[in-house]
């Protein structure tokens, strides 16, 4: 059985705010990409989860594998570059990240696309946001996590060793350089029951 989500006694229903961006985080990968980590980035995680929770339509899709069709593990809701998103801390939090990596966006997060990991049994499988001009283009991915700990995992494109990080409740994972293409990233199922998640992924148009 699932659990559910075990709120934060310190964080709490309050507004939610964002710490400094100049705390977090990089690893330096191979083949020119990166990754930023930023624990805790997100106050006022508890409410938002909630929000989001009930707030957004979320939708259960079906897509081809091989010779069938099958359930995508977790639930989606997409919010294209000039409609409205559900909640103004995922505006605020949009408006803070353009800001601090202008630099080296090339263009700024545009998109927004959701996932609700139910519980341990949702997940997503490897993969490279390389659909649009994220194929041929160093793009940035910016993933807020709330809800319970997961793992999201990162290997070279191709196979090789595989690296973990464990993001939490109001933290924020920033992939850059090349990482959607050289490299691959995936969440995985686990055997320990494990409460809902909801991870915010900004993206620059035309990358999904």
């Amino acid at each position: 059985m699932s659990t559910p989500l075990q709120g934060s006694l310190l964080d709490g229903f309050g507004d939610t705010e964002f710490s400094s961006l100049r705390d977090a985080r990089r690893t330096v990968l191979d083949h020119g990409a990166w990754v930023d980590l930023l624990p805790g980035w997100l106050s006022g995680a508890d409410g938002l989860f909630d929000r989001l929770v009930h707030g957004v339509p979320w939708k259960a899709e079906r897509r081809p594998m091989y010779d069938r069709v099958v359930e995508v593990p977790r639930l989606l809701r997409f919010y294209a570059e000039h409609e409205p998103l559900p909640d103004s801390a995922l505006a605020d939090a949009r408006t803070a990240l353009n800001e601090y990596y202008r630099l080296e966006l090339g263009e700024p997060f545009r998109t927004a696309g959701l996932c609700y990991y139910r519980d341990e049994r949702d997940s997503v499988a490897w993969h490279g946001d390389t659909i649009g001009r994220g194929a041929t283009h160093d793009t940035m991915v910016a993933i807020v996590s709330i809800g319970a700990p997961r793992a999201l995992l990162l290997r070279p494109r191709g196979g090789g060793p595989s690296i973990r990080y464990v993001v939490g409740h109001g933290d924020l994972l920033v992939m850059g350089g090349s990482c959607q293409r050289t490299w691959e990233h995936a969440v995985p199922k686990t055997r320990k029951p494990t409460g809902p998640r909801i991870s915010i992924q900004y993206r620059p148009r035309g990358v999904r």
